[in-house]
């Protein structure tokens, strides 16, 4: 499955079990570790642990390899690791802290002149 595709199956997934505020950074001129991140919010832990689930439950349907998962039940992150995607599920308090949109959308280009 190729990443846009693998993308778009987890913003589906998210958004099938009402996911607040998702979220897709394109970190492929960033970063050789994966080629999108997606952010969503969670109302509850309760919460954050099905949207991860639902985005496990739909790749493994489609065929697509689940790396890991960290966090779990009762946790306020739980991050999802497909290779070539890595979602991030959290709590507002917690996404808002961290602010991962912000620090991956302002790093600094690799291939741009003096970034080395």
């Amino acid at each position: 499955m190729q990443a846009e595709q693998l993308k778009n199956l987890i913003v589906n997934a998210l958004e099938d079990v009402k996911a607040q505020d998702v979220s897709v950074v394109d970190v492929r001129d960033r970063t050789s570790v994966t080629d999108f991140m997606v952010l969503a919010s969670g109302t509850s832990s309760r919460h954050v642990k099905s949207l991860a689930d639902s985005v496990v439950v739909d790749a493994k349907e489609q065929g697509a390899r689940v790396n890991s998962v960290e966090g779990g039940g009762g946790s306020d992150w739980i991050l999802v690791d497909l290779g070539d995607v890595v979602v991030h599920v959290m709590l507002p308090a917690t996404r808002e802290f961290y602010d991962l949109e912000r620090f991956w959308r302002d790093a600094p280009d690799p291939g741009a002149e003096g970034s080395e």
